[in-house]
């Protein structure tokens, strides 16, 4: 399989469940509607076919390492190890030769010191949490806190969890592992989005764990008023499926010049925070926003055979979305139920306490909850569950405070 594909796979798990719908057409609604049917199954106790939901933690960067199967050698690395020039760093030279950028740098020369001593046999995807002297003690809203901000979200972790606290200050990093790899080489790897760390080497310098969803409060269910609301949803969502012109939703899904600018138009409505209330005018809005950037390629061209393509796409795309703006507009509409169920779901979820969790504001701090959630189905197919109006749009305008 070549790299450029296996980057692909690797990294299917970061669609949200909603974006399914334009991604992969009818299947890929269809599987949506099933993702959260199974969810609610699964918050309702009625578990047919198993699913596992993992919590998106909000690390920076995404660390790989583990054992290349094509020479036996430990490495470490970002996204790019799955590069048609792989950047796999075995030694601190590599990860000069790299990454030179000085904070991720100094990251991944942590990362390959320490990681190495953990025994891992494959491969293991991580979000890198913390490294020594990220660690900060602080009061927020009167409680004293070890805190530590790998991204966006500001994770805090009350002095008296003693034992936590202790092992975190003796650390030299933090990672949260989410994903394992196996293969016999590097260009046939298969993710899997569950792992088992329980043959990894304990150390003091690294604290460690998955990202399996932990309940313990025992109370993350839905009640029957829950279950039935969310049901309603899942009717509204399915008959709007039922009513698309599956040929029309699946020329979109396989067509990048159809797709794309919807989903680049679609992101710019969650930077800016702002949900989509108005289908109508946000199908209107997206025609016109199209019809000023084609205009504009074609405008910006300097060759006649440029301009010639470039006016030929403009006819056939805007030709496309104005002849079919009413399936447009149920599109939309199909997603926002999703969301609407979604966010049932990610509510729920969230009632679960862990790790304080706050967002940095230009005062102090606001609450936070986790970024999201991944859900694995029975046969491997993941997806996202985020809230894309919060968290999205803070990871959209938020400063990073790590180098990538």
């Amino acid at each position: 399989m070549p790299k450029r594909n296996l980057a692909r796979i690797c990294t299917s798990n970061n669609e949200h469940l909603e974006d399914q719908v334009l991604n992969r057409g009818a299947a890929g609604a269809q599987e949506a509607i099933n993702f959260l049917h199974s969810l609610r199954n699964m918050l309702t106790g009625h578990i047919e076919k198993p699913i596992n939901v993992t919590t998106k933690w909000d690390g920076a960067p995404a660390v790989f390492c583990g054992i290349n199967p094509d020479n036996g050698k430990f490495f470490v690395g970002t996204k790019g190890i799955f590069n048609k020039d792989a950047k796999l760093n075995y030694t601190e030279k590599d990860i000069d030769k790299n990454h030179p950028s000085e904070g991720l740098n100094a990251k991944l020369k942590t990362c390959l010191f320490y990681l190495s001593k953990l025994g891992i046999t494959g491969i293991l995807q991580g979000e890198l949490m913390f490294t020594k002297g990220d660690v900060v003690t602080k009061a927020i809203e009167g409680i004293k806190y070890i805190t530590f901000t790998p991204n966006t979200i500001t994770y805090a972790i009350p002095l008296d969890q003693t034992q936590l606290v202790e092992r975190i200050h003796k650390a030299q990093l933090g990672i949260v592992f989410h994903t394992s790899y196996h293969g016999s080489s590097m260009s046939n790897l298969k993710a899997n989005y569950t792992v088992d760390l329980g043959r990894l080497k304990h150390t003091k310098d690294v604290w460690f764990r998955d990202a399996s969803l932990v309940d313990q409060s025992g109370t993350v269910s839905f009640t029957a008023e829950e279950s039935q609301s969310l049901a309603v949803v899942l009717a509204k969502a399915t008959a709007i499926f039922q009513g698309l012109n599956a040929k029309i939703l699946n020329q979109i899904a396989l067509s990048d010049t159809f797709r794309s600018p919807i989903k680049i138009f679609n992101n710019s409505k969650v930077r800016a925070g702002e949900p989509i209330n108005n289908t109508t005018e946000h199908t209107n809005e997206l025609i016109r926003w199209i019809n000023t950037k084609l205009t504009k390629d074609i405008g910006d061209a300097k060759q006649p055979d440029t301009k010639r393509k470039r006016t030929q796409e403009k006819t056939e795309v805007l030709g496309f979305l104005r002849s079919h703006a009413a399936e447009l507009k149920m599109i939309f509409d199909l997603q926002n139920q999703l969301v609407y169920a979604k966010m049932m779901i990610v509510n729920k979820l969230q009632t679960v306490q862990g790790t304080h969790k706050f967002y940095k504001t230009a005062d102090g701090y606001a609450v936070a909850g986790d970024e999201g959630f991944v859900a694995v189905d029975h046969i491997g197919n993941a997806v996202k569950l985020v809230d894309r109006l919060s968290f999205s749009h803070q990871n959209f305008t938020a400063t990073k405070n790590w180098t990538k």
